[in-house]
């Protein structure tokens, strides 16, 4: 039982704690995050005294956090409120989580839940990923893999007419109503938001890396090195974060919602996926031939199979399903291809040992945990199952593609999630029930809210 100054059940170390006091002197304080159902950090704020007792002992939290809506709010009939009495569970450090804001002036740290018997939580997200990793491990694999982040930047306060506007530039507060797509002068303009935001990932362990502006006014999209999977989903939590607590610093809003502006590009998380072996080598590198490897091809005949079902993980508000309006460059559908930008599962045309595939669908909004999950146990089922992808798509931006099953709105992903019998294999089958209530609820909470552009088009119409 993980009992005071029992083992860490996490595998989190004491020295790990004693080695960030005696390098950040003047911390005062560590938030402590717990990532919800939402991808949302609940936690706590620490006094600088209080870090060593998390790592000895743990901190209960109560585990009806994971039985709530994206507002906060309690969905009782989730089956996850008020259960055995409305008791603590204890959380405990994610190993090489624990990090440095220098702009808030505070520490940072990841948690993850757990039984009082030291068994993983099996509704926190990181756990029901990690029940996967532990399933490829048993096979053999070692999951690798590094997500993308498309986010915009906007002005913290609204127009006149109560819109939220693209944010002005941080040096010279000058505003640009153009797309600016992959302007370096763009990046320049905003230079000082991002270089508090790199300085910030050198305290982190993340490896942030490539920083274009993307396809909307306001758009950027990063990158972090590829690496062990269940960290590059711990780095999409770090990451967003960091961002969003810089922006705020400079007068701005980091926006993950994945469509803020109707007309304007949809901001996506992409996550490139691979196998390696025992030895480290990547198992998805192209064959001797250079034909692409059995192995990646089978991975994606199942994640192929799935996709339909686990779209509300993939889309999991309202607002994810306006990036699906255009198909440009968010691809609602099960294709595959080879260096091409239009199909669901992209494999990038770079041959030889990088090899790996990109699953293209997710929004930024997505839980990174779950994504990984049900990506992972899909590959894992086709992989088992040698599940032939079919032939690779080969059409052009804007080509008419062919009508797919997959659902066509937030509802129907509702309904086709909880239909599932591989959701519920995956992800478990309390996960699968709270998460399905849930977004049930949320549904229902959101078809009561009557839309501004409601009230115009019909308002005095009809």
């Amino acid at each position: 039982m993980a009992t005071a100054n029992a083992p860490s059940p996490s595998g989190s170390q004491l020295s790990e704690a004693q080695d960030f006091l005696a390098k950040y002197r003047d911390v005062e304080a560590i938030d402590i995050i717990l990532t919800d159902f939402h991808g949302i950090g609940r936690g706590k704020m620490i006094r600088r005294h209080e870090l060593e007792g998390i790592y000895k002992s743990g901190r209960g939290l109560p585990s009806s956090i994971f039985g709530q809506d994206v507002s906060g709010e309690d969905v009782d009939d989730c089956g996850l409120v008020q259960t055995g009495g409305g008791g603590d569970c204890r959380c405990w450090p994610v190993p090489g989580t624990l990090g440095y804001l220098p702009h808030t002036g505070r520490g940072q740290l990841l948690i993850s839940m757990y039984e009082e018997d030291a068994r993983p939580h099996d509704v926190d997200p990181r756990n029901v990923f990690g029940a996967q990793v532990k399933r490829a491990n048993a096979l053999g694999y070692h999951p690798m893999g590094a997500f993308e982040l498309e986010f915009y930047l906007v002005d913290q306060k609204p127009d006149a007419s109560g819109l939220y506007r693209p944010a002005s530039y941080t040096m010279t507060k000058r505003r640009s109503p153009l797309r600016n797509t992959m302007s370096v002068d763009e990046i320049d303009e905003m230079s000082p938001l991002f270089d508090a935001v790199y300085e910030g990932a050198k305290h982190l362990d993340l490896t942030l890396e490539t920083l274009i502006s993307e396809y909307g006014p306001g758009q950027y999209e990063m990158t972090i090195r590829y690496r062990d999977l269940m960290r590059a989903a711990d780095d999409v939590i770090i990451a967003k974060r960091l961002i969003r607590t810089v922006a705020r610093r400079f007068g701005k809003e980091a926006v993950f919602m994945p469509k803020p502006f109707g007309n304007e590009a949809g901001s996506g998380m992409h996550l490139h996926l691979s196998l390696a072996g025992k030895d480290g080598n990547n198992l998805f590198a192209d064959q001797a031939d250079g034909s692409l490897s059995p192995l990646m091809l089978h991975a994606i005949g199942g994640i192929r199979g799935t996709i339909g079902e686990t779209m509300l993980l993939l889309a999991p508000f309202m607002n994810s399903w306006r990036r699906f309006a255009s198909a440009m460059y968010s691809p609602a559908s099960d294709d595959w291809g080879v260096e091409n930008r239009t199909v669901a599962l992209r494999v990038p045309g770079t041959p030889g040992k990088t090899r790996h595939f990109e699953h293209r669908i997710a929004g930024v909004d997505a839980n990174p945990y779950l994504v990984a999950a049900v990506t992972l146990g899909a590959a894992l089922d086709g992989i088992e199952g040698k599940i032939d992808p079919g032939k690779p798509c080969e059409d052009e931006i804007g080509a008419a593609k062919a009508p797919n099953d997959l659902p066509r709105h937030w509802l129907d992903a509702i309904d086709h999630f909880g239909a599932s019998e591989f959701n519920k294999r995956t992800l478990g089958a309390r996960f699968h029930t709270a998460f399905t209530k849930i977004k049930q609820a949320e549904y229902e909470q959101m078809a009561q809210k009557v839309s501004a552009a409601e009230w115009e088009y019909y308002g005095f119409s009809v």
